[in-house]
């Protein structure tokens, strides 16, 4: 078994920045490590090692992932400056990644020439390629997805684009014994899982729930891109990422198709940065009819809040790997994501992923 996990981030934005600050400053202070599951065993994420980066930013192309990642329009907060990683950001092709606002804030180089993606990945012996993309770049995803397992990677797509439940990328993983998690990481304490906590405390209370609410706002690049009006008159936010997020909250409740569910994308306030505030309410009613109404507002760092648990998945993909387990990881994109193809209950998910971990086979 080897000892590092080669990793390839695609889309080096605040979540990327966040996840390689972490890892390299767990690497620097063992002592110090939080947010991390204690059940993976198997690797530490001090093995986890960034071999390239893959984004169109002018700015962020040709650098090192240890500088790209503090690059405009990145604006998560800085907790620590890794050292140089020798892991270079090479331009990937555009395709649909910049169809929204945020190509106003990205700048590029039509000098700079793309690189041979599957070549690339190959070279540096990729075990795991994590998408990070922007919400709405579905021909993109598609085209990263098939690149990683064509230079036989595992594949972890942190965004709301079909990859877990596309029938031809399932086919292919399984025939090469390469594994898939997605699609649309949770947040480790975010608006989603904390409404999905509250929406299910109330058949596990008796209690009835009738309608409820989660509107959200920030300043980071991924506020930009959502808010974005398409040519029909949505929001790029449409385009799977409303449906995510209304499936992780409702899909499990016994009258989810009699709750009115309104899960919105609201602003972009780009002084923010890359702080994520939300709202959330939920209106029922308990014992004789009488009503019950519970509002909650919560704000966090939104790119180290989901690069946790990409820390975790990349280690559960590499377990995976060794063991030559292909297709999908029912459990772990259960358990890790928004918008699985099997929604499970929290604690149900956790029990067969930690199965997982000792071996057993999914079930």
């Amino acid at each position: 078994m080897a000892n590092t996990i080669k990793t390839v981030l695609i889309g080096i934005g605040d979540v990327a920045s966040a996840l390689v600050q972490g890892v390299e400053n767990y690497k620097k202070n063992p002592d110090k490590i939080l947010g991390l599951l204690p059940e993976i065993k198997q690797y530490k994420v001090s093995d986890i090692e960034f071999v390239l980066g893959i984004d169109v930013n002018a700015n962020k192309v040709g650098q090192d992932l240890s500088e790209a990642i503090f690059s405009e329009p990145n604006c998560n907060m800085e907790l620590f400056k890794p050292t140089f990683l020798n892991a270079p950001v090479i331009k990937g092709p555009v395709l649909d990644g910049l169809n929204s606002n945020i190509r106003e804030i990205i700048p590029l180089d039509e000098n700079q020439d793309e690189s041979d993606i599957v070549h690339e990945l190959k070279q540096r012996k990729a075990d795991v390629v994590v998408i990070l993309l922007p919400t709405g770049c579905h021909e993109a995803v598609k085209y990263y997805a098939n690149a990683a397992l064509e230079a036989g990677a595992c594949i972890i797509n942190g965004m709301p684009s079909h990859v877990a439940k596309d029938p031809q990328l399932i086919v292919k993983a399984e025939e090469l014994n390469l594994s898939i998690i997605g699609d649309d990481v949770k947040s480790q304490i975010g608006a989603t899982i904390i409404h999905r906590s509250l929406a299910n405390l109330f058949p596990m209370r008796g209690a009835i729930l009738d309608k409820t609410i989660q509107l959200d706002w920030g300043g980071s690049s991924d506020f930009c891109n959502l808010l974005t009006p398409k040519p029909d008159g949505r929001l790029v936010y449409e385009e799977g990422k409303r449906q995510s997020k209304t499936e992780a909250v409702i899909s499990r409740l016994p009258n989810r198709d009699e709750i009115d569910c309104r899960i919105s994308a609201v602003d972009y306030i780009p002084f923010l940065k890359n702080q994520k505030e939300a709202y959330m309410r939920l209106e029922g009613r308990i014992f004789g009819g009488a009503p019950v109404r519970v509002d909650i507002t919560m704000f966090v760092e939104d790119g180290n809040n989901s690069a946790g648990i990409i820390a975790d998945c990349i280690r559960v993909s590499k377990i995976a790997k060794d063991r030559h387990v292909g297709g999908v990881l029912q459990s772990a994109c259960s358990f890790f994501n928004k918008h699985p193809p099997e929604q499970l209950e929290d604690h149900e998910a956790k029990e067969r992923l930690t199965e997982f971990l000792q071996g057993k086979r999914e079930r």
